[in-house]
């Protein structure tokens, strides 16, 4: 017999729905446009619109053409219009409907850590626009990125898939290079989800900028002068913001193996979604990780 619903505490929360007319999540993504860029943020929005039924969630690049890949300021340009005309709409059909106000959309940037050229860009082409946006932070520091490192540099045997250590892997590294970009600013911000990482790992964990010379050479000579002799690269990225020949040839400089980006890992795409939720002041289901094994 199906279980009768249990009242009080115990009944299971109602899933949340993105609220009639709410602001368009617009995922701003950095980078050159390719197929590989679009399917990777393609992936984000649908993780985020799986954790929020009804979300208008769309994708604007920054250097992108407006046609195959359209740009921020056009995606946005676009989804003003939208707004605009559901209103005339309703007005023409005799509805109740009031003047839409608020945002149009709530942008927010695809980067796992603060770059400020890049937000930079991301700024003026929504001023640009001249529609009412609101942008958020970059989606870490988190524990979630602590937790989408791990599985990246598990997936390369880099490191132990497991948390409690029960079984070894031969090519597991005894120091992380943790490379970002973005200058000081980035490198610092990188470094609080190093220090989770390390944590998981029982390995000691450095960050370093790829967009400054020396930086990686730098901290692989102390993380090696202290004791760590197999170093991996674990690339605090979520992609299409930096050219991967520069990850291959930063790995190569210092002889060491590398993990691959973050790219559509799924705490991305609910990252991408809390950002949004706490700029519009709603609340979801917190987003949960993989389970400790």
């Amino acid at each position: 017999m199906p279980r009768p619903r249990q009242p009080g505490r115990h009944r299971r929360p109602e899933p949340l729905v993105a609220p009639e007319g709410a602001p368009a999540l617009v995922l701003a993504v950095p980078g050159v446009p390719s197929a590989a860029t679009r399917s990777l943020a393609e992936e984000v929005v649908s993780i985020a619109r799986s954790e929020l039924p009804g979300l208008d969630a769309r994708i604007g690049y920054l250097d992108g053409d407006d046609t195959e890949f359209p740009s921020l300021k056009a995606v946005l340009t676009r989804a003003a219009e939208e707004r605009t005309a559901r209103y005339e709409r309703a007005l023409a059909a005799g509805a109740e409907v009031k003047e839409p106000d608020g945002p149009v959309a709530v942008v927010v940037p695809l980067l796992a850590g603060p770059d400020s050229s890049l937000l930079r860009q991301i700024r003026q082409s929504v001023m640009d626009s001249r529609v009412a946006a609101e942008l958020t932070d970059v989606l870490g520091p988190h524990p979630l990125l602590a937790e989408a490192l791990h599985v990246r540099l598990s997936e390369a045997s880099l490191a132990r898939a497991d948390r409690a250590r029960l079984f070894t892997v031969a090519t597991a590294a005894d120091g992380i290079i943790l490379a970002s970009v973005g200058g000081e600013e980035a490198v610092q911000a990188a470094g609080i989800t190093g220090m989770l990482l390390a944590a998981r790992l029982a390995v000691p964990v450095m960050a370093a900028a790829l967009d400054q010379d020396g930086s990686i050479a730098s901290v692989a000579e102390q993380l090696r002068s202290s004791g760590s002799q197999q170093l991996a690269l674990a690339p605090y990225l979520i992609g299409p913001e930096i050219d991967a020949a520069l990850l291959t040839a930063a790995a190569e400089e210092v002889g060491c193996a590398t993990a691959e980006a973050l790219g559509a890992y799924p705490a991305i795409g609910k990252l991408a979604l809390a950002k949004y939720t706490t700029a519009l002041g709603i609340a979801p289901q917190p987003a949960q990780g993989t389970p400790a094994r």
